[in-house]
């Protein structure tokens, strides 16, 4: 039997391809894989070398000079290529992209909370002046809440704005998040793990030497006790309520596993299907004009083994025939990079 031939696209920080390269490990009677650097100077002609059926991705999202380089590199292989990429270039160019993330649920006609982007900071003062607090400033890049900012007052609001344009830049949390749980046990883990910790120092300082600068982004703040975080591999669907600590409910990492209703399903099965992700975790409120998208990420964390549980079971959704089944069963193993990987085996290659 033929195999398939992959690429792994990697990115600037050199253990982010585990988990496809493990996936690919799994399934190796079906699959061959390389691994490619995307940020080195040679990787056109080294990917060329490689005769490959398909180019799995895996976008960094830690400063925004290669968040832009792995756009233009994943655009030249999409379109000059005409390589299949998964995660989707689409996918790709809006993970880690709040900025072009707001432009695109607006020209989509997606709900969302309402977002504005400003390159001028009398604009933004403008617009302070008039607008009623609090409002959410949010950084371009930053996962798991790094980059939110509540302001709730206009004395907060001005030195936000002071520091975005005149100072060091948009306030970030760059070191450990310490209003996530088990601060200790992640101590005791870098304990145990000590190789690990210099590539923490490296992202933390990484992180503090590329604060945004000249531009800020402002929402709607949507009074919330959760949002859901709904995840849609392939034909395979989840969800599950990311609760809030303080103010925020991305980075806690406090779940509440209920059973999803279906008009969620629905609502993330229209977004993903119109536009062809089969890749995607999409964090949502739930409002009085309904659901609004907040974020969209191709790839995300995941702290338990599930992504979700339906009467204490883990397990996925998948729609047939009109209807959407539960399935119970270990589909999230490996973050979901197996799931990702079987998806593109017997779905996009339709090897068995």
């Amino acid at each position: 039997m033929k195999k398939v031939k992959a690429v792994i696209l990697g990115n600037e920080l050199e253990n982010d391809c585990l988990q496809w390269s493990e996936a690919c490990d799994r399934f190796s009677d079906m699959l061959e894989y390389k691994i490619v650097n995307l940020t080195s100077p040679d990787w056109l002609d080294v990917i060329r070398s490689h005769e490959a059926d398909i180019l799995l991705a895996r976008p960094g999202g830690l400063t925004a000079r290669f968040k832009q380089l792995y756009d233009e590199r994943i655009s030249i292989l999409a379109s000059a290529g005409g390589y299949r990429i998964y995660p989707g270039p689409q996918e790709i160019y809006l993970y880690e992209n709040k900025r072009f993330l707001s432009y695109w649920l607006k020209a989509n006609n997606i709900p969302h909370p309402d977002t504005f982007v400003f390159y001028r900071q009398e604009e933004v003062m403008d617009f302070l002046r008039d607008r009623k607090l609090p409002v959410v400033a949010k950084t371009n890049i930053g996962a798991s809440g790094s980059g939110v900012t509540i302001l709730k007052t206009r004395e907060s609001a001005v030195r936000y704005v002071k520091e975005t344009f005149r100072g060091r830049g948009s306030p970030q949390r760059t070191g450990p998040n310490r209003e996530r749980k088990g601060l200790l046990g992640r101590g005791l883990h870098y304990l145990v793990n000590p190789r690990e910790i210099g590539r923490k120092i490296y992202i933390y300082g990484t992180r503090a030497g590329n604060l945004q600068k000249n531009f800020m982004i402002l929402q709607e703040y949507v009074r919330h006790d959760f949002e859901w975080r709904a995840v849609r591999i392939g034909n395979s669907f989840f969800a599950h309520k990311k609760v809030k600590i303080g103010e925020k409910a991305s980075g806690s990492l406090m779940k509440e596993y209920d059973n999803p209703p279906v008009g969620l399903l629905e609502f993330v099965r229209e977004i993903t299907d119109n536009h062809q992700f089969y890749s995607q975790a999409i964090d949502i409120f739930e409002s009085d004009r309904g659901y609004l998208v907040n974020e969209m990420q191709c790839i995300f964390g995941q702290s338990d083994p599930y992504q979700m549980l339906v009467d204490g079971k883990p397990g996925r959704y998948i729609r047939h025939e009109g209807n959407w089944l539960f399935e119970e069963g270990d589909f999230a193993r490996n973050e979901c990079y197996d799931l990702r990987l079987e998806y593109v085996i017997h779905d996009l290659f339709q090897m068995t």
